[in-house]
């Protein structure tokens, strides 16, 4: 019988290393790939300091040489500047927070990957992330929660379709970082004290706004003001791209207390200021529904549901608004609701299902 062929998604770092290597050796015929997807411009060829550098494609390719495994490099530059980059962009113009990394899992490393994958003779693509893949007992495929909380990625990957996950090995799900470390040293692999990478892969210096300004340009939202719940005017803001809900850092505001952002209105270019207590809500509605162990939900049902990855996730109940949008009631306020962040629920350690937050 023919050996299972899969292709890894390699970005050079030691999770996506481990997983070729574990799978090389559970008997797959394992072909590496290093996905290209973001240079805006030049020196990031040569810096190493954004996605797909030349240094990260060198780590991938000497690993798979270790290995034994052949070695690519695909370039998706197109559709991850569509479905990434400009929906990032686009988010932020309009007083969204959104998280680049649910669309770059969604529409690059899985639907393109796959596709590629796919067309070459692949049963499977396999990633680096710390999450498993299960079949509940309803027949669905679904992301279950990995062996560690702490690494844990499942709310990223909440809108994977059932057939990405038919076609989706997660081998890393298994272990905790610091067994993936041992056993990248234990093998000898070259990135195995390699440092994680903590900032969005195409913005390493974490200036959002800038980022924002040299994409849009001429769109780039003007000053406007900081206003109060009520609609007093406060002071001058630099532009709504500066700022998320929940936010108390770099205000500049001499109110005299902390104050935050609880909201902010692209329509009137305002960014309204409030009190800690301002920022909690119960309620929020989600739209963009993506179903994962559970095939539709009905109203009054209750689920554990994070509202962004940090987040240790609450009891919520939910009910349907319309077609494809639904309300979460959480059991408590919580803190910094964010139009634009996903809001994700879990049922028996699996992702049951998710939807972005309007």
């Amino acid at each position: 019988m023919a050996k299972k062929k899969v292709v890894v998604g390699m970005s050079g770092g030691v999770d996506s290393s481990v997983a070729a290597c574990l799978l090389k050796e559970q008997g797959y015929d394992v072909i590496g790939v290093t996905m290209r997807l973001w240079q805006e411009n030049d020196e990031a060829e040569e810096t190493g300091k954004e996605c797909c550098s030349l240094s990260a494609v060198e780590d991938a390719r000497r690993v798979a040489e270790q290995i034994g495994i052949p070695f690519y490099v695909m370039n998706f530059g197109e559709d991850f500047k569509r479905d990434v980059v400009d929906y990032f962009v686009e988010e932020y113009l309009h007083g969204r927070t959104p998280n680049p990394c649910i669309a770059c899992n969604r529409y690059v490393k899985w639907e393109a990957l796959l596709k590629r994958s796919l067309e070459i003779g692949a049963d499977y693509i396999a990633t680096g992330h710390y999450a498993r893949i299960a079949k509940c007992p309803n027949g669905r495929y679904a992301v279950a929660s990995s062996a560690t909380a702490a690494k844990d990625q499942t709310y990223a990957l909440f809108n994977l379709t059932q057939e990405q996950l038919a076609h989706t090995l997660m081998p890393i799900g298994e272990y905790t970082k610091d067994e993936i470390r041992k056993i990248a040293k234990d093998r000898g692999l070259r990135v195995a004290s390699k440092p994680d990478s903590q900032e969005i892969c195409f913005i390493p210096d974490h200036d959002y706004a800038g980022f924002i300004q040299r994409m849009a340009k001429e769109r780039v939202p003007v000053p406007g003001n900081f206003v109060t719940m009520s609609g007093e005017i406060i002071a001058p803001h630099k532009g709504i791209t500066h700022y998320t809900v929940g936010q108390r850092k770099g205000l500049n505001l001499a109110m005299g207390k902390p104050v935050f952002v609880t909201e902010i209105r692209p329509d009137t270019n305002e960014v309204v200021i409030g009190e800690s207590e301002d920022v909690f809500r119960r309620e929020l509605v989600a739209e963009h529904m993506n179903y994962m162990g559970v095939a539709q939900i009905e109203d009054g049902m209750r689920f554990l549901s994070k509202i962004r990855y940090a987040h240790k996730g609450a009891m919520a109940t939910l009910y349907k608004e319309g077609e494809d949008k639904v309300r979460f009631v959480f059991d408590e306020p919580q803190r910094a609701i964010t139009p634009g962040q996903a809001v994700v629920f879990y049922e028996n350690g699996y992702v049951a299902g998710g939807g972005i937050i309007c």
